[in-house]
Protein backbone atom coordinates (compact mmCIF):
# COMPACT_ATOMS: atom_id res chain seq x y z
CA UNK A 1 0.00 0.00 0.00
CA UNK A 2 1.46 3.49 -0.60
CA UNK A 3 1.74 6.44 1.92
CA UNK A 4 -0.66 8.50 0.37
CA UNK A 5 -3.26 5.40 0.55
CA UNK A 6 -2.61 4.54 4.02
CA UNK A 7 -3.10 8.49 4.90
CA UNK A 8 -6.51 8.21 2.90
CA UNK A 9 -7.12 4.64 4.75
CA UNK A 10 -6.23 6.11 8.14
CA UNK A 11 -7.98 9.72 7.81
CA UNK A 12 -11.37 7.51 6.89
CA UNK A 13 -10.44 5.47 10.56
CA UNK A 14 -10.33 8.16 12.35
CA UNK A 15 -13.64 10.05 10.81
CA UNK A 16 -15.55 6.74 11.46
CA UNK A 17 -13.52 6.48 15.04
CA UNK A 18 -14.63 10.69 15.86
CA UNK A 19 -18.64 9.59 14.25
CA UNK A 20 -18.48 6.25 16.80
CA UNK A 21 -17.44 8.44 19.65
CA UNK A 22 -20.22 11.45 19.08
CA UNK A 23 -23.02 8.88 18.61
CA UNK A 24 -21.90 7.42 21.68
CA UNK A 25 -21.85 10.13 24.08
CA UNK A 26 -24.93 11.72 22.62
CA UNK A 27 -27.05 8.76 22.64
CA UNK A 28 -26.96 8.66 26.73
CA UNK A 29 -27.40 12.42 26.90
CA UNK A 30 -30.52 11.89 25.24
CA UNK A 31 -31.99 9.57 26.91
CA UNK A 32 -31.10 11.44 30.14
CA UNK A 33 -32.86 14.43 28.97
CA UNK A 34 -36.50 12.26 28.45
CA UNK A 35 -35.77 11.03 31.62
CA UNK A 36 -39.10 11.09 34.36
CA UNK A 37 -37.78 12.09 38.19
CA UNK A 38 -40.24 13.38 40.89
CA UNK A 39 -38.17 16.51 41.39
CA UNK A 40 -38.62 17.20 37.64
CA UNK A 41 -42.26 18.38 35.71
CA UNK A 42 -41.91 19.10 31.80
CA UNK A 43 -44.27 21.20 29.77
CA UNK A 44 -44.41 20.72 26.14
CA UNK A 45 -46.43 22.28 23.11
CA UNK A 46 -45.78 21.86 19.15
CA UNK A 47 -42.93 24.16 19.45
CA UNK A 48 -40.88 23.70 22.46
CA UNK A 49 -40.21 21.33 25.91
CA UNK A 50 -39.68 22.55 28.87
CA UNK A 51 -38.51 21.53 32.55
CA UNK A 52 -38.91 23.04 35.99
CA UNK A 53 -37.58 21.78 39.04
CA UNK A 54 -40.62 20.99 41.48
CA UNK A 55 -41.70 20.16 44.87
CA UNK A 56 -44.59 17.81 45.03
CA UNK A 57 -47.49 18.76 47.31
CA UNK A 58 -49.91 16.12 47.23
CA UNK A 59 -51.48 16.00 50.85
CA UNK A 60 -54.10 18.24 52.17
CA UNK A 61 -51.44 20.04 54.53
CA UNK A 62 -49.04 20.55 51.74
CA UNK A 63 -51.09 21.91 49.38
CA UNK A 64 -52.76 24.51 52.56
CA UNK A 65 -49.18 25.52 52.96
CA UNK A 66 -48.08 25.80 49.39
CA UNK A 67 -45.62 28.57 48.79
CA UNK A 68 -46.73 31.07 51.53
CA UNK A 69 -44.22 32.49 53.79
CA UNK A 70 -41.06 32.33 50.46
CA UNK A 71 -39.29 35.00 49.12
CA UNK A 72 -37.95 34.14 46.35
CA UNK A 73 -38.29 31.20 43.52
CA UNK A 74 -35.80 30.19 40.87
CA UNK A 75 -36.84 30.69 37.59
CA UNK A 76 -37.01 27.48 36.33
CA UNK A 77 -38.44 25.54 39.97
CA UNK A 78 -42.27 25.51 40.99
CA UNK A 79 -44.54 23.76 42.69
CA UNK A 80 -46.86 21.09 41.57
CA UNK A 81 -50.06 20.34 43.26
CA UNK A 82 -51.45 16.92 42.73
CA UNK A 83 -54.77 15.87 43.77
CA UNK A 84 -56.13 11.87 44.21
CA UNK A 85 -58.95 12.97 41.65
CA UNK A 86 -59.94 15.30 39.21
CA UNK A 87 -62.41 18.27 41.20
CA UNK A 88 -62.66 21.90 41.03
CA UNK A 89 -59.74 23.55 42.67
CA UNK A 90 -59.49 27.31 43.85
CA UNK A 91 -56.16 29.14 44.95
CA UNK A 92 -55.28 32.26 46.88
CA UNK A 93 -52.31 34.00 47.53
CA UNK A 94 -52.66 34.42 51.57
CA UNK A 95 -48.66 34.89 52.85
CA UNK A 96 -47.68 34.48 49.68
CA UNK A 97 -44.70 36.53 49.22
CA UNK A 98 -43.71 36.73 45.74
CA UNK A 99 -46.12 37.15 42.24
CA UNK A 100 -46.95 33.64 40.60
CA UNK A 101 -48.53 32.35 37.47
CA UNK A 102 -50.84 29.38 38.31
CA UNK A 103 -51.40 26.30 35.49
CA UNK A 104 -53.84 24.05 35.79
CA UNK A 105 -53.90 21.22 34.32
CA UNK A 106 -56.86 18.17 33.63
CA UNK A 107 -56.40 14.51 34.58
CA UNK A 108 -54.00 13.34 31.43
CA UNK A 109 -51.98 16.75 31.92
CA UNK A 110 -52.97 18.98 29.48
CA UNK A 111 -53.03 22.81 30.18
CA UNK A 112 -56.90 24.07 30.89
CA UNK A 113 -56.23 27.69 32.44
CA UNK A 114 -53.55 29.97 33.14
CA UNK A 115 -53.89 32.40 36.25
CA UNK A 116 -51.03 35.13 35.39
CA UNK A 117 -49.20 37.29 37.98
CA UNK A 118 -51.35 36.20 40.82
CA UNK A 119 -51.01 39.29 43.22
CA UNK A 120 -48.98 38.65 46.29
CA UNK A 121 -50.72 38.16 49.89
CA UNK A 122 -54.10 38.58 47.78
CA UNK A 123 -57.48 36.75 49.36
CA UNK A 124 -59.53 36.71 46.52
CA UNK A 125 -60.40 32.98 45.11
CA UNK A 126 -58.51 31.86 42.00
CA UNK A 127 -60.55 29.59 40.38
CA UNK A 128 -58.88 26.38 38.24
CA UNK A 129 -61.69 24.93 36.71
CA UNK A 130 -63.54 21.93 37.39
CA UNK A 131 -61.83 19.07 36.07
CA UNK A 132 -58.23 19.96 37.67
CA UNK A 133 -56.00 17.25 39.17
CA UNK A 134 -52.71 19.30 38.61
CA UNK A 135 -51.50 22.50 39.16
CA UNK A 136 -48.13 24.14 38.86
CA UNK A 137 -47.32 27.31 40.26
CA UNK A 138 -44.13 28.83 38.62
CA UNK A 139 -42.61 32.73 38.85
CA UNK A 140 -45.17 35.48 37.95
CA UNK A 141 -44.82 36.27 34.50
CA UNK A 142 -43.16 33.26 33.47
CA UNK A 143 -45.61 31.54 31.57
CA UNK A 144 -45.73 34.18 28.86
CA UNK A 145 -42.50 35.19 28.53
CA UNK A 146 -41.68 31.38 28.03
CA UNK A 147 -44.75 31.03 25.44
CA UNK A 148 -46.30 28.14 27.05
CA UNK A 149 -50.25 28.33 26.29
CA UNK A 150 -53.38 26.35 26.90
CA UNK A 151 -53.31 22.95 25.85
CA UNK A 152 -49.34 22.29 26.47
CA UNK A 153 -49.12 18.81 27.77
CA UNK A 154 -47.74 18.37 31.56
CA UNK A 155 -45.02 14.95 32.23
CA UNK A 156 -44.61 14.05 35.62
CA UNK A 157 -44.17 9.90 37.29
CA UNK A 158 -47.41 11.64 39.55
CA UNK A 159 -49.78 11.74 36.47
CA UNK A 160 -52.06 8.66 36.30
CA UNK A 161 -53.63 8.82 33.03
CA UNK A 162 -50.83 10.91 30.57
CA UNK A 163 -51.57 12.50 27.32
CA UNK A 164 -47.74 12.66 27.66
CA UNK A 165 -46.27 9.86 29.83
CA UNK A 166 -42.63 9.16 30.95
CA UNK A 167 -42.77 6.07 28.71
CA UNK A 168 -42.44 8.51 25.68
Amino acid sequence: MSSACARRAMRRSDATLALALMLALAAPMAALGQECSADQADLRDADTTLRFQVEVVDDAGERAQGLMNRETLPKFSGMLFVYETPQPVAFWMKNTLIPLDMLFFDPQGRLTRIQSQARPLDETPIVGGDNVQYVLEINGGLAESLGIDLGAELRHPALSDPSWSCED
